[in-house]
């Protein structure tokens, strides 16, 4: 069983992470908790949801580095941030899936740009399940399904550098009409008129 927690942050998806490595510790079953080694905001050795709930966890760099935290009695392998590791994360869990492990996988579905992050499409394709969460906006209150990235408290510009490991004060969930990506190359590339679409625009 492959299971894909995604969303936007805020949206809950460590919360939900913790839930579900809860409920399988109080089945006894032999959890391996991950989260990739660039997320260290609160220790190097555990999952902390934005709301401060921790469980234990190991840091891994590459996928290479969860297979070599895998053990043979290993029953549910949980990948949180998966959204960092390389593109083969989801090959390697629909294997481990096929093998009979549970695999849990949390990550952002898109970047700060708005855009795919590499390993979650192909893990939401993979999927026997797939959670997407959303925040709340904080500009209109509505559900929110993007990652305001913030520079000195405006929107970072689409050429700023993709990979920023932040919380409150770097980022903040909005929903689509009101998530701004300044000097985005899609802003300036025009859309066709509403007859060769089939839509009035």
């Amino acid at each position: 069983m492959l299971e894909v927690i995604t969303g936007c942050m805020f949206a809950g998806k460590t919360e939900e992470v913790l839930r579900r490595v809860r409920r399988a510790v109080i089945a006894r079953q032999k959890v391996l908790l991950v989260s990739h080694a660039l997320d260290d905001r609160y220790g190097p050795s555990s999952v902390t949801s934005h709301d401060r709930r921790t469980y234990e966890a190991h840091a891994a760099g590459s996928v290479a580095a969860i297979a070599e935290l895998l053990r043979r009695d290993t029953q549910v392998l949980v990948v949180d941030e998966a959204q960092f590791f390389e593109e083969d994360l989801a090959i390697f869990c629909s294997a481990l899936a096929d093998r009979g492990l549970r695999v849990i996988v949390a990550g952002l579905d898109l970047n700060f740009r708005g855009e795919p992050f590499k390993p979650i499409p192909p893990l939401l394709a993979y999927a026997d399940q797939v959670d997407k969460l959303t925040a709340v906006c904080v500009v209109c209150g509505g559900p929110a399904t993007r990652t305001q990235r913030l520079v000195a408290g405006r929107p970072a510009s689409y050429h700023d550098p993709l990979i920023l490991v932040g919380a409150g004060d770097d980022y903040e969930p909005r929903c689509r009409a009101h998530h701004e990506v300044p000097d985005h190359p899609a802003l300036s590339v025009p859309l066709p008129q509403g007859p060769q679409l089939g839509l009035e625009l």
